[in-house]
This record gives structure tokens, sequence and C-alpha cells, in this order.
């Protein structure tokens, strides 16, 4: 069993800024080095039977963590091994393919979890439609944005 979610920060919290701060500016013209420091903080969750992979103690970028993910699909669906990096952080979560499954490791970490091929990659296309959806409905100009286009390339 897979949750993969994420909640955007509360009225109250300092990361509530990085999402404010992305209406001053034009949001089809930000750039992916802002959009994967500067904007749009989420505590992202990840389990995959019961293993934390991602945990949702700390803050990270949805955009990176989206750019990630759809690096990652690209490359399980070649039938390649890939990983999920984050930009402010040094650990790397590794997918490796076994027949129809995909083991989970961690850099960092010594869990390790592993799940069907097709059902993860089912998490990470609707976690990539709710970050899309997410976005665009909290500022629509993001849609002419060439990265978050990026999630679903065509």
């Amino acid at each position: 069993m897979i949750h993969f979610s994420f909640e955007p920060p509360g009225s109250g919290s300092p990361w509530r800024d990085t999402w404010d701060k992305a209406h001053q500016v034009s949001p089809a013209a930000i750039s992916e080095m802002d959009l994967c420091y500067k904007y749009f903080g989420v505590r992202a969750e990840l389990v995959v039977d019961r293993v934390e992979v991602i945990s949702k103690q700390g803050y990270l970028t949805l955009v990176d963590l989206a750019l990630s993910l759809r690096h990652a699909l690209n490359r399980l669906s070649s039938e390649e091994d890939s990983a999920i990096g984050f930009t402010e952080n040094d650990e790397v979560i590794r997918l490796r393919r076994e027949g129809d499954l995909v083991v989970i490791t961690s850099s960092k970490h010594e869990w390790r979890a592993s799940v069907d091929r097709e059902e993860l990659v089912d998490a990470f296309v609707e976690f990539l439609r709710e970050a899309h959806s997410s976005l665009t409905g909290f500022i629509p100009g993001l849609a002419d944005n060439s990265v978050i286009r990026r999630f679903f390339p065509e």
C-alpha cells in the first residue's frame, strides 16, 4: 500500500510566504531555479508498506519534488532504475527495478520497501496531478509556466 500526499503550510507558518510571494511575480516567467528553491514549500509524505520513505516532518519545495518524480517516472517507464533527489537535502531515494517490483532504499536510512511498479507509477502520476492542480488552482497563470508544464509532457 502507498500513501503519497502533500500539505501546503497554514496561514501562521513562515513557509506560507513561499506561496504568497509567488503572487508578486509573473507566474509564467518564474524560473526553474526559483521554483525549486524559493516557492511553494510543502510537507510531503510518502509511505510504502508502513515505511516512511519521505517524512512530513520538514518542508520541501513542491516543484522540486514534482520534477524529481517526473524524471523517476520517465526512467521507470523505460525499465530503468531511478532515484528521487531533493534540492535542499542530500538524501537520495533509490528506485531499483526487480521484475514487476520496485525496491526503494535510502542513502541515509537503513529501511527497505518494495512495491508493484504499476502501483508506484500510479501513485507518482496521481501526486503530479494533485501538485499541478494545487499550483494552478492557487495561481492559474502557472499553467503557462514551462517548468510546470513539464509535470505532464506531451
